[in-house]
């Protein structure tokens, strides 16, 4: 007979140090020749992420061992930082950028040595950053995205598409480097060649939009010695976001566009995209679903153009899938397989697609489908349970209704452990947790750290509040100028929807979330009194710190669309900061924050903790040395996890000897 036990007390076998070692994604696939690649995340090695190859014969080894890692920060999130290129004699040729220095390197890994620099490094700022590159071996260059700081404020930097010499020879001379557009635009992708190697397109937009909001895809005639010529505006706008353009084989132009309120597939025809009018066609309107997503990385792909014609694509409403588009009949056939979340990373090589996939079952994994016969396969990174499945959550998708009688989507995940029952006359306690962003979404997928607090009888609530992606534009708009208002009464709807059905405790719900949800979990704590205690990690809390170069270029006018315009509305950006009302706090946090953070930097957190001291509210503060927005590390990772459970132990009464105890301070 299973015993009975109280929640929160339930032993579980999946420990911090699990959930740690299993945290984060390989991200970036691609091919080179008929090798796999990717990068994957390496929590042990000091969160390094590593660079994979799977060749032809399925052995599946890392390029470079530590300390590389293969990471960019151009616009602090940083986007595809590696390309390859198979060559008959010498083995592939791999261009990437390692974090430490920013440098391009270039590798050829069958010819043993080590990487070469391409690029020097900058006395300015934060350097020379390099980011979705484009090997072009034949014209011996590498195009990708420069950023270039000009000057010591984080605002002062520039960005261009370049091309980057592959002998080296700039590492010593910076005038080498090839800039193939001006600086017109404050933000751009890297370019996507058309197939006779005429035209480049790419993307562009400029503060104070987001690429949520609105950009334009450029398009230019490739010149040998030279920047594009007759660069021009081909489509999108100030209200119209294009995440991703590349080029069919016939020399149509594709992009995905919100113009219908979804991001849906468009095509400009060759003769209309290079002769008159350039008009574009959506190739499967009227779903209701998304074909894209936010482009908070440069170079994500939602599709990829097959060389038959058809077009592999990722599409869904909250929950993704992979599809085959064809683009002549918009007949669309999805892939079989248990995969409820196809990341932003797709990849083609003949007939073959490649993807990074995950499931409530199964962590993110690479995935290959075989377009001639069907068959959907595992070939990397594959997912291997830790532990016995039956600790794992059972995630159930669900629709709340909230203030105004909209609808709020989220994923409930229930106490639950095969080794307890809980006493028939004891409800739950549950965290709601608030994702990042705050334009992204909380994906239907094994979350290690969820199943961390559900199998020892914590249920958690992940909330797509409005805002969030994945539900249309018209969803997303829910947040304009509403940021701390919509975020956290969605949250707190779903807690107490929750509470009032019997599900859980309303006298023991907890809030938590990280970056912009860490700005949610600490301005629910300032104006709703729904919750018991909240875990704020690396959070946004001073508004108008933030928008007074307080954080880094990319999201420095965010808040014109979150918040309104400053000029316009100074007193809302005071109001609705929580570090203007740490007196409204009545409950336990804790605050985790990484120290080396360019985002949301820890001077907020120590403001904020300066205001908070003496005021009789137990509270925790934890610093990371050399952690950044998102902790990468595995010591770092469980020493948060850990503390965070400890809080919500002490809080709702909940006797734990597993983990050390959190000191709260007053």
């Amino acid at each position: 007979m299973v015993p009975t036990g109280a929640y929160g007390t339930w032993p579980s076998p999946i420990d911090a140090a699990l959930a740690a070692s299993h945290d984060g994604r390989p991200e970036y696939a691609g091919t080179v020749g008929d090798e796999v690649w990717w990068t994957e995340p390496r929590p042990a090695e000091g969160g390094r992420r590593a660079l994979m190859r799977r060749r032809a014969d399925g052995a599946e080894e890392s390029v470079l061992p530590a300390p590389w890692n293969v990471r960019s920060r151009v616009i602090e999130y940083g986007g595809r930082p590696w390309a390859g290129a198979p060559r008959a004699d010498a083995g592939p040729l791999v261009v990437f950028v390692h974090h430490g220095d920013q440098r391009l390197y270039a590798y050829e890994p069958d010819r043993g040595g080590t990487p070469r620099p391409l690029t020097p490094v900058s006395p300015v700022g934060g350097g020379l950053r390099w980011v979705d590159p484009v090997i072009r071996p034949d014209h011996g260059e590498v195009w990708c995205v420069l950023e270039e700081f000009t000057g010591p404020a984080p605002t002062d930097v520039r960005r261009v598409i370049a091309a980057v010499p592959l002998d080296g020879s700039a590492t010593d001379d910076r005038g080498v480097v090839r800039e193939l557009t001006d600086d017109r635009h404050r933000f751009v992708t890297g370019p996507r060649l058309s197939p006779d190697g005429r035209h480049a397109a790419w993307i562009a937009w400029d503060h104070p939009r987001m690429p949520w909001d609105g950009t334009t895809v450029m398009l230019g005639e490739v010149a040998e010695d030279g920047p594009f010529r007759a660069v021009r505006e081909i489509a999108g706008g100030a209200d119209e976001s294009v995440p991703q353009v590349d080029w069919a084989p016939d020399g149509s132009l594709l992009y995905l566009s919100d113009r219908s309120n979804w991001w849906e597939l468009q095509r400009i025809r060759p003769d209309d995209l290079h002769g008159g009018e350039a008009r574009a066609t959506s190739l499967c309107p009227g779903r209701g679903e998304e074909f894209g997503g936010p482009l908070w990385k440069i170079g994500l792909t939602w599709f990829q153009p097959l060389e038959n014609g058809l077009i592999a694509v990722i599409h869904g409403k909250g929950a993704t899938a992979l599809g085959i588009l064809d683009p002549e009949t918009g007949e669309l056939v999805d892939a079989a397989g248990p995969w409820t979340e196809w990341a932003s990373a797709l990849a083609v090589n003949g007939t073959r697609v490649i993807g990074v996939a995950a499931s409530p079952r199964s962590g993110y994994e690479i995935v290959e489908l075989d377009t001639c016969t069907g068959r959907a396969r595992v070939i990397g990174s594959a997912h291997d349970d830790p532990v016995d499945p039956a600790y794992y959550p059972e995630p159930q998708i669900r629709t709340f209704t909230g203030p105004d009688n909209r609808e709020i989507h989220a994923h409930v995940y229930p106490p639950h452990n095969p080794d307890r029952i809980a006493p028939g006359d004891e409800l739950p306690p549950y965290v709601v947790w608030a994702h990042g962003g705050p334009t992204g979404h909380a994906p239907l997928v094994l979350d290690l750290e969820i199943a961390y607090f559900t199998s020892r009888g914590i249920g958690v609530a992940e909330v797509n509040y409005g805002g969030s992606t994945g539900y249309g534009r018209e969803y997303r708009n829910r947040l304009r100028e509403q940021w701390g208002v919509v975020d956290v009464e969605d949250c707190a709807a779903v807690a107490q929807a929750l509470a009032a059905e019997g599900t859980a405790d309303p006298e023991r719900l907890a809030i938590r979330g990280g970056s912009a949800g860490g700005w949610t979990a600490a301005a629910s704590l300032t104006t709703t009194g729904v919750y018991a205690c909240g875990t704020i990690i690396y959070p946004i809390l001073d508004l108008m710190g933030w928008a007074a170069d307080g954080t880094h270029d990319f999201e420095s006018q965010y808040l014109e669309s979150l918040i309104g315009p400053l000029a316009d509305v100074p007193a809302r950006y005071r109001e609705r900061s929580p570090i203007e009302h740490v007196d409204r706090i009545t409950v336990p946090f804790l605050l985790l924050q990484g120290l080396d953070d360019p985002i949301c930097p820890p001077a907020q957190s120590e403001r904020f903790l300066d205001r908070t001291a003496g005021r009789g509210i137990p509270h925790a503060y934890i610093g990371f040395e050399g952690e950044s927005h998102g902790f990468r590390r595995a010591d770092t990772m469980v020493r948060a996890l850990e503390a965070e459970l400890s809080l919500y132990a002490q809080t709702f009464g909940i006797t734990r000897t597993d983990v050390p105890a959190l000191e709260l301070k007053q």
